[in-house]
């Protein structure tokens, strides 16, 4: 996989999933746009690249449209180009139908489908240029019903479908669009969600059960899954929503 030339831009990438994929694509080659709230951590991402100081550091939060319309200003004033978006800012919140606020649904939602919204609205007449393509972060809350994250499987469920529809939409124009379903992944992200260390050590343990290959998984297996289908050895996949979930998807309830 060779991403040389190529610019991708990273949300969410002081940490997990973002902060790895990252690393991927700086070792294939890639410029990157690294975006998050928290610059200490993303100046530890770029630290970790290859060629660091290539890269470009943006502060900005994915669902204030200002600052989002001024990332992408500030993106194409350094490279001229973008060539993949990989929109992997995203939140979890612990609720039912029965407890879940308003104010979580909203929140959930602006984070994890509206910014995303957005920020492929801005991205796409650049990438129709370049003939790149796009790579969402779901998850297989998006592909299978759980209980106790309403909110976050609806927000996930519904970037599926915003996922085919895109890739209808721009397949004419040659930009792919797919995404990644991971299951349970080792990151901070439950425990941001409301998880103490003692409840989510017993969430991982019990996991190792419900995934049929043993194990929860890893960062690097999602962003593997992200570079290969950014590369052109998926050049003939669009529209795809792609579990990377030690077969969880495939399970029945237990």
């Amino acid at each position: 996989m060779d991403f040389n030339g190529k610019v991708v831009l990273v949300t969410g990438a002081s940490s997990g999933i973002g902060a790895e994929v990252a690393k991927e694509f700086a070792g294939y080659g890639g410029k990157l746009v690294l975006v998050g709230r928290n610059v200490e951590r993303l100046n530890k991402t770029a630290e970790a690249c290859l060629n660091s100081s290539n890269h470009l550091i943006i502060q900005a939060d994915v669902t204030n449209e200002e600052e989002v319309k001024q990332m992408f200003k500030t993106a194409l004033n350094k490279f001229q180009r973008l060539d993949i978006l990989v929109n992997n800012a995203g939140i979890i919140e612990i609720g039912s139908i029965e407890n879940t606020s308003l104010e979580q649904y909203d929140r959930v939602m602006n984070i994890n489908m509206r910014s995303i919204y957005h920020l492929t609205m801005l991205a796409v007449p650049e990438l129709k240029k370049n003939k790149g393509n796009i790579i969402n972060v779901s998850s297989v809350c998006g592909l299978r019903s759980f209980p106790g994250v309403l909110a976050y499987n609806i927000s996930k469920s519904a970037l599926d479908q915003f996922t085919k529809c895109v890739a209808l939409e721009l397949a004419a124009a040659g930009v792919r669009c797919n995404s990644v379903n991971p299951g349970v992944i080792t990151t901070e992200l439950h425990k941001r969600g409301g998880m103490d260390e003692t409840a989510y050590e017993k969430f991982l343990e019990h996991s190792k059960d419900t995934h049929p290959l043993g194990r929860v998984g890893t960062v690097k297996d999602v962003s593997n899954a992200i570079c290969f289908l950014a590369s052109d050895k998926a050049s003939f996949i669009t529209g795809c929503n792609m579990p990377v979930d030690g077969g969880k998807q495939a399970t029945c309830p237990r």
